[in-house]
């Protein structure tokens, strides 16, 4: 896998501290992340890491909560100014809200810099995540709700193939279908709960993309790890191989805590052609 893949929130080697915490909705595909104590480098590096994994995971929207963030000279700004041009330049945009205090030294620092003009502020959280659970930025959409069963990956490909079809990605489809399969399996497995898969058309400037996201109602996110031959060689789902072939299939791939469980993500592009 490639450097900064995959995409784990709170992976134990990123050494992500709890002052930085990113949850995913469900139903809206809306992130909230939530920053709070003293702005210092440590912190700023923390930050960093989760605004640009939560970017990756391309969402409808991104909340960013910094109500209990103690900044006095608002030295984070451009970090916020950096992530709302990313969010702005990807296809489609991903809307950003940032909440804070009106009088606080960050907001208006950000004000000053000139990003009221496209960096929209609430004062609280519930009123951003009314606006952006309004917003229905994705026409190509495909969600199917399974049961933990293996019957599971069957539909999931199903779904996959149906959406790759449609939209005119016969070219991803069967990498979509490898992928797919494996975080359904993992899902059925490991969490044991009811999955949701959430199948939709991206356009980055690269070329049209597929995002897969299966939710589960199990916390803990996946690890990956080395393989390990048994008696009877590795297993797949016992041995973490699984996200092995996610990550060779996948142009990226992820996780995310969401309310009542986690997020799975991969995205699959069109691999460029290489020229000998």
């Amino acid at each position: 896998m490639g450097p900064g893949s995959p995409h784990l929130i709170g992976w134990s080697d990123d050494a992500v501290a709890d002052s930085v915490l990113a949850v995913i909705d469900a139903d809206t595909a809306v992130i909230e992340l939530t920053v709070w104590g003293g702005w210092d480098r440590t912190l700023s590096a923390q930050a960093r890491l989760v605004v640009d994994k939560c970017l990756a995971e391309h969402p409808a929207g991104l909340i960013v909560d910094l109500h209990h963030l103690r900044d006095p000279h608002a030295v984070s700004a451009p970090l916020w100014l950096t992530a709302c041009a990313q969010a702005a330049a990807m296809t489609p945009p991903v809307a950003i809200a940032v909440c804070v205090p009106a009088g606080m030294p960050l907001a208006r620092r950000l004000r000053r810099l000139g990003a009221r003009d496209w960096l929209v502020f609430y004062p609280t959280v519930p009123q951003a995540r009314e606006v952006l659970a309004g917003r229905h930025p994705l026409a190509d959409r495909m969600h199917l709700a399974l049961p933990p069963d293996q019957a599971a990956a069957v539909q999931a490909r199903s779904l996959v193939t149906d959406a790759c079809a449609d939209w005119g990605l016969d070219h991803l489809a069967e990498r979509s279908r490898l992928v797919i399969s494996e975080l359904v399996v993992n899902a059925a497995e490991h969490a044991g709960t009811d999955i949701e898969v959430v199948v939709s058309s991206r356009g980055p400037a690269s070329g049209v993309a597929l995002h897969l996201a299966v939710y589960d109602g199990d916390p803990v996110l996946p690890r990956v790890r080395d393989p390990v031959a048994g008696r009877f060689g590795p297993s797949l789902s016992e041995r973490g191989l699984g996200l092995r072939i996610v990550g060779a299939a996948a142009s990226s791939w992820g996780a995310l805590p969401a309310r009542g469980g986690k997020l799975v993500w991969a995205i699959i592009r069109t691999r460029p052609e290489v020229s000998w």
